[in-house]
């Protein structure tokens, strides 16, 4: 086997990579050594800006396949007929803590998953929860400031996560998912996938539905107590990439049952609640639960920072018979994701291997920046209309309109007959069992009981008093407890 000959960046072989170019023995480095600035210069720049959310991640590649006929609700090609198969890329998440932060952490798990289809790359970016702290983007910098490090303490500070929640009751139902039993899944494995937001389907008839993605994982949902994390975190601050790593390359690969929520669109207008406010669930009872397929994850990346740091997942990528929603947080997601991306590796960050289309073929007029690698040839137009038979628009929708009706203007969300902030979070802890309550109780004190303000302490107490009056009164009574201490 002939040897490998050590390059620089312009293929030149490198006679020392051992010794740097010196005037004379033991005499200053010299400027013209090339490969000792190129090597330095390189290192300096291997980092790219971490995510301001969903910093640390996991991922793993894989395939989707089709159990069950979808057709009378979608005409996406890659849902199109029983045992079709799409290869997948996924990405798991902490939401708040840096890219340096540990795995097993009270927080939300980001669950953003890609699918290489033949019509073009499809991007579903959730969580781990069907709902989240907040219903408007406008509203989603602060949160994040909020739960973030103090700029002054360089800390996580209690007074401001609970000062922002005291401020925004509509966070008390992912407040109570969150500070419960599911608050720090066990492994990524052993935890459900949410698309949270509500998408649009639309068949081939042109009837359109809302829909909500619910990734049910077959290894079953297991958790760890507030305890059993800080154990594992002194162990393994990296125990869920460990996990997930080790699990796929032993051949046991994870897997989730994909089921739909699907709600006639016509049925929207007169929901009694508003269907697309991502603070709430859709009960099971009106819209039951339907199985799509199965996703497996069965191949770990070569490079986790070429396919993990780099994968970009963009709510906005869309493809025939899937839509938006008038979901105000997705509206601004559709935005903001992309641009995030664009910051972070560049406007051609599309090109990178993770994030290209596999299954189908890229042409556009979209030319030149940073790091282009698609310029076409020398003929090729790099403008629309042409008269050079470049690509052109199909005409065809990707999905059904939405109708819109008003004035423009900084309105709050129209108002459903049964529209309010804490009904679900009281029904989601009337569902638990007693042992349950227990540790959500002592997880919200815990926390709760740590901040300085009475009137931040008395704004959170009256949420969960709103939600259930035997929620509000065991919290409020822990959190005194730990305060008399």
């Amino acid at each position: 086997m002939a040897k490998r000959v050590l390059t620089t960046e312009s293929g030149a072989p490198v006679a020392d990579n051992q010794n740097s170019a010196t005037a004379g023995v033991g005499g200053p480095i010299l400027l013209q050594d090339q490969h000792l600035l190129e090597k330095l210069a390189r290192f300096n720049r291997e980092r790219i800006p971490e995510r301001v959310v969903h910093a640390r991640g996991s991922g793993a590649y894989g395939y989707f396949e089709v159990t069950d006929d979808v057709t009378g609700f979608t005409r996406a090609d890659f849902l199109s007929e029983v045992g079709k198969r799409t290869e997948t890329f996924i990405r798991f998440s902490t939401v708040a803590d840096s890219l340096g932060g540990a795995d097993a952490v009270r927080d939300p798990r980001g669950f953003a998953l890609k699918f290489y289809t033949n019509e073009g790359n499809y991007d579903l970016v959730g969580n781990n929860t069907p709902v989240f702290f907040i219903k408007d983007p406008i509203k989603f910098p602060d949160f994040i400031h909020s739960q973030k490090r103090d700029p002054f303490t360089g800390r996580q500070e209690p007074d401001n996560v609970w000062d922002f929640w005291a401020h925004a009751p509509e966070a008390t139902h992912q407040v109570t998912w969150l500070m419960g039993d599911r608050g720090i899944p066990a492994s990524y494995r052993h935890m459900n996938g949410y698309g949270s937001h509500t998408y649009q389907w639309t068949n081939a008839e042109g009837e359109a539905f809302f829909v909500k993605y619910h990734f049910k994982t077959n290894q079953g949902v297991r958790s760890l107590s507030a305890e059993q994390a800080a154990e594992l975190v002194g162990k393994d601050a990296n125990s869920h990439q460990t996990d997930l790593l080790q699990a796929i390359e032993r051949g046991v690969n994870p897997s989730w049952t994909l089921h739909v929520q699907v709600m006639p669109a016509a049925e929207a207008a007169e929901y009694r609640f508003n269907p697309f406010d991502l603070t709430k669930v859709w009960p099971h009872a009106d819209y039951p639960l339907q199985r799509v397929g199965r996703l497996v994850l069965n191949r770990n990346p070569d490079n986790v920072f070429a396919e993990v740091e780099q994968a970009a997942f963009s709510p906005n990528n869309f493809v025939p018979g899937i839509g938006p929603s008038p979901d105000k947080m997705l509206q601004g997601r559709l935005f903001a994701y992309a641009d995030a991306h664009r910051y972070r590796l560049g406007v051609n960050h599309t090109q990178l291997p993770v994030n290209a289309p596999k299954a189908a073929e890229v042409d556009n007029y979209g030319r030149d920046g940073l790091h282009a690698t698609r310029h076409g040839s020398r003929h090729d137009k790099n403008y629309e209309p042409n008269s050079y038979a470049g690509p052109a628009q199909t005409d065809a929708a990707l999905a059904a309109p939405l109708a819109i009706q008003g004035w423009t203007g900084t309105h709050e969300a129209p108002a459903h007959a049964k529209d309010d902030d804490f009904f679900q979070a009281g029904e989601l802890f009337r569902l638990m069992s007693e042992e349950e309550k227990g540790r959500l109780v002592a997880n919200i004190a815990g926390g709760l009981s740590q901040v300085t303000r009475d009137d931040v302490i008395e704004k959170n107490l009256t949420h969960f008093h709103a939600a259930d009056t035997d929620y509000g009164k065991r919290v409020e009574e822990a959190v005194r407890a730990l305060r008399e201490d």
